[in-house]
């Protein structure tokens, strides 16, 4: 039989391939994170008729004579250009900008996906249209996330409630320096909380001295401070020591910095102290890091957890696994974990999703040349036929 017959059949088979990736690539042009695979071909091994010859004497040499045997499809590969981006206002919806990818764990096999799309499921967790656990760090009480740690699912519990324990007390405002020794004690109050949230008033209570000011502070736990404000000739005071009532974790530390001491003007305030009642989660935000920002109902706002992010040597050697999610081959490298910022994996933007790369004039010109290519190899195995018919009529 005639060999372009079996070449007209590879080359039906390999343009078939791609018509197939190129029909694949346009369903995908509206998923999310999609990205567009190209299918690369290659010829397949020729036969022999004449090997090379070397020159000798008077002879030169000849090249090899070969015959081609068709062709085949060398790899489909995945073009992992940043999509666009489209604008959702969704707080669970996030962006990649870089080569990072999204962590998710789906029974018990972790994937990776640059589809952003997440919502909370019925335990409070973040998950992917199908299910896969969205991966990261959960902050601890006081929102400090060890990145260096191992990831776990991110749960956001709705139920969620803190409250900021006092550490400093801040003041402000000017004490008079011309003030009689013995003139009536200012006093300040101010409400503070504990850990748990439950206040408590600190009285503060300024005294005239010879040399300045002596300030005392008790509050309702019996916990007592006191300081010496020497006066400068320029207006400003200078504390004996530190301002602090009670000891360790519990400590508060009164702040007198912006205390000045000039003449006449009565106009000391406080200017606010770091404690919160308790509160409980109403919203949270996404920063460009990864870190999913709290928003309480007291004010506060802390970090609840970091979003994992991975990157590899080799993204185009992922397998797709579905879902448009990959999984790590031996060829892709090992995944390397990371957080939104760090070099090679890119930022994180929140209310937005990376739309597909799929590039459809791209892939309709794709279509017309799979279309004509598999015309071209039809055309091949018909002439083929022609020329095998003439054979058979030889004989009458």
């Amino acid at each position: 039989m005639l060999r372009s017959l079996y070449s007209g059949i590879s080359g039906l088979r390999a343009h078939q391939t791609m018509l197939d990736v190129t029909g694949n690539n346009i369903a995908n042009v509206n998923t999310a994170g999609f990205k567009s695979s190209t299918t690369q071909f290659q010829d397949t091994l020729s036969q022999m008729t004449q090997g090379a010859s070397a020159p000798q004497g008077e002879s030169g040499g000849s090249n090899p004579a070969q015959i081609g045997l068709g062709v085949r499809v060398a790899g489909v590969s995945t073009n992992f250009a940043q999509g666009s981006s489209q604008s959702t206002g969704r707080a669970t919806d996030m962006m990649i900008s870089g080569d990072g990818f999204f962590v998710t764990s789906k029974g018990g096999q972790q994937l990776f996906t640059r589809a952003g799309s997440m919502t909370f499921d019925a335990n409070s967790q973040l998950v992917s249209p199908d299910g896969g656990i969205l991966q990261g760090w959960t902050a601890d009480q006081t929102g400090v996330v060890n990145q260096g740690g191992a990831i776990g699912n991110i749960t956001l519990n709705p139920n969620t409630m803190i409250a900021n324990a006092t550490s400093k007390v801040t003041l402000d405002g000017n004490l008079p320096s011309d003030a009689a020794v013995g003139s009536p004690d200012l006093q300040r109050v101010v409400k503070v909380y504990d850990a748990t949230g439950a206040a408590r008033d600190v009285t503060l209570t300024f005294s005239k001295t010879a040399t300045g000011w002596s300030a005392a502070g008790s509050d309702a736990n019996g916990a007592t401070a006191s300081v010496t404000l020497n006066q400068n000739p320029d207006g400003t005071l200078t504390p004996s020591g530190p301002f602090q009532l009670g000891a360790g974790a519990s400590a508060i530390t009164v702040d007198l910095s912006k205390v000045s001491g000039y003449a006449t003007m009565n106009s000391l305030t406080v200017a606010g102290q770091n404690g919160a009642a308790v509160g409980k989660l109403e919203s949270f935000t996404l920063g460009n890091d990864g870190s999913l920002i709290g928003s309480f109902s007291n004010g506060t706002k802390q970090v609840l957890a970091k979003i994992a992010l991975a990157k590899f040597t080799n993204p185009a050697g992922l397998e797709k696994a579905g879902g448009s999610s990959y999984v790590a081959t031996a060829n892709s490298g090992n995944v390397q974990l990371g957080a939104a910022g760090d070099p090679g994996i890119g930022t994180l933007a929140g209310g937005s999703l990376e739309m597909s790369n799929v590039d459809l004039s791209q892939e309709f010109t794709n279509l017309i040349v799979a279309q004509r290519g598999f015309q071209a190899n039809a055309r091949i195995i018909t002439t083929s036929d022609e020329v095998l018919q003439e054979l058979t009529q030889l004989k009458r």
